[in-house]
């Protein structure tokens, strides 16, 4: 297999799009160690995260989405890098999902409904863009 080249933009937004997911625990871990303590909340691994922020517990579920969607988004993208498939579409589609992603994610945890599932579609969208460049 052929080294990816990582001055593709799409090598560039698959990078932020995946620094972007493993900082998104920051908000709700804070928010626990600012309601809990910072020894109860990492004490026992095992209890269920008992946040009494609302926003809190849908920054987690935000969070998870996000991890569920960039393991799709990866591969598809570096599959588009590794065979040499990347285009200005692809590279628009990179950019795209990433700010798609971060929309999810604010707005989820701010619970703005019909904007989160506008923003999941549209991330989901550039997705299938790298499906689909694939064949």
């Amino acid at each position: 297999m052929p080294a990816i080249d990582m001055s593709q933009p799409d090598a560039f937004w698959l990078a932020l799009s995946v620094i972007a997911v493993a900082l998104m625990w920051v908000p709700h871990i804070l928010q626990l160690i600012a309601q809990e303590g910072l020894v109860t909340a990492i004490w026992d691994p095992t209890r269920e995260t008992p946040h009494k922020a609302a926003w809190a517990v849908r920054a987690r579920r935000a969070h998870g989405n996000a991890v569920e969607n960039i393991a799709v988004f990866a591969p598809l993208a570096l599959l588009v890098l590794a065979t040499g498939n990347s285009s200005a579409l692809t590279a628009a589609a990179g950019a795209v999902f990433f700010f798609a992603r971060l929309v999810h994610f604010v707005s989820y945890t701010l619970a703005i409904p019909a904007l989160r599932v506008i923003a999941f579609l549209v991330g989901w969208a550039a997705t299938m863009t790298f499906a689909l460049a694939l064949f």
